[in-house]
């Protein structure tokens, strides 16, 4: 179950924000698409770093400050990601040891995808149980 490629349940077109943005656009991105983990890209597309809704917490700020603030010197530099033609296996390992939930996917230095600790769950439910009882919207519509 676990041997399938990432590809296989990433997000293709993840949510993004450019490298020049500011705070208050990550916090406005956060509230508008219920997403807690935004990939920060350049220009080309290349992936420079994460940001999630844990950050904007730790960074203690008031909200009129956001505006003022940039992605990059909140973002994450160091974090983990995987490969689109990766095993399903090897992104939940890293979530189970890493404590990750989001994992950018990246053929060389372009982001390609995400995949998240929810999309491995989701993953492994829809395998056991092919007709959900509840959350039937919420399975059908990931």
């Amino acid at each position: 179950m676990m041997n399938e490629f990432v590809q296989s349940i990433m997000t293709r077109t993840p949510v993004t924000i450019n490298d020049r943005a500011t705070l208050k656009d990550v916090k406005d991105i956060f509230d508008q698409n219920r997403i807690h983990h935004l990939p920060v890209i350049n220009d080309e597309g290349d992936l420079l770093g994460l940001i999630t809704t844990y950050d904007l917490w730790k960074v203690n700020r008031n909200f009129d400050e956001y505006a003022h603030i940039p992605v990059t010197e909140v973002m994450n530099r160091k974090f983990a990601k995987v490969a689109a033609d990766d095993k399903v296996g090897t992104a939940a390992e890293l979530f189970l040891d890493r404590r990750f939930h989001a994992l950018p996917v990246v053929e060389n230095t372009k982001l390609v995808g995400i995949v998240t600790s929810f999309d491995v769950l989701r993953y492994e439910f829809r395998k056991e149980y092919e007709k959900p009882i509840l959350y039937q919207d919420v399975l059908s519509n990931g």
